[in-house]
Parts: structure tokens; sequence; C-alpha cells
């Protein structure tokens, strides 16, 4: 098993709203990238729990949302792995869109 890949968004928006905008637009959000689909997406409360596939590869993961910041921790297959920086990044870009303070 490898080791998860790690994200964490600071935002303004207290637990409530960020869960909210979350669940309205994590869809949204992963279909602007192209080699991104998210095949399951479960909440509880604030916590979730989902399922991707990236280049025909399975990777899963947990989002915990708390007041100040949102934690992404994904854990992607051997085939993935060289591109975790990349896919790091993609996540903190998209999920920093979503956080922003409107």
């Amino acid at each position: 098993m490898s080791k998860p890949l790690v994200v964490t968004i600071s935002h303004s928006l207290g637990k409530d709203e960020a869960v909210r905008r979350l669940k309205s637009g994590l869809a949204r959000a992963t279909s602007t990238l192209p080699m991104f689909q998210l095949d399951e997406e479960v909440w509880t409360g604030d916590k979730m729990t989902f399922r991707l596939r990236a280049m025909g590869q399975e990777a899963f993961g947990a989002v915990d949302v708390a007041e100040q910041d949102v934690r992404i921790e994904v854990t992607l297959p051997w085939l993935l792995q060289r591109f975790g920086e990349m896919i790091q990044g993609a996540i903190k870009s998209k999920g920093q869109i979503l956080l922003e303070k409107k």
C-alpha cells in the first residue's frame, strides 16, 4: 500500500459553509479535470469518502472538513504515484476555488 497524498486547504468559511460548497461543487470541479472521474462520493456529517478513476486507475480517499481547513487524503495506485505532484496541485487548485470567500 502506498503512502497517501495529503492536501490541506485553509479557509475562512466555517465548517458548515465549507461542507455545503464542497457538496455542491465537487462533481463540477472534477469534471473540469479531464483525467479524473469521480465514481463515488459518500458524506457522513463533515467527512466524505470517495473513489475516483484517473487514467484507467482507481484511487480512493477521504475529506475531513474543519472550521478553518479541509484535509484531503488520497491513496494512489502505484501507476499514478509518479503523477503525485501534478495531482496534488490540481486538487489544491480546485479546492481553493471552491472554498474562496465570496
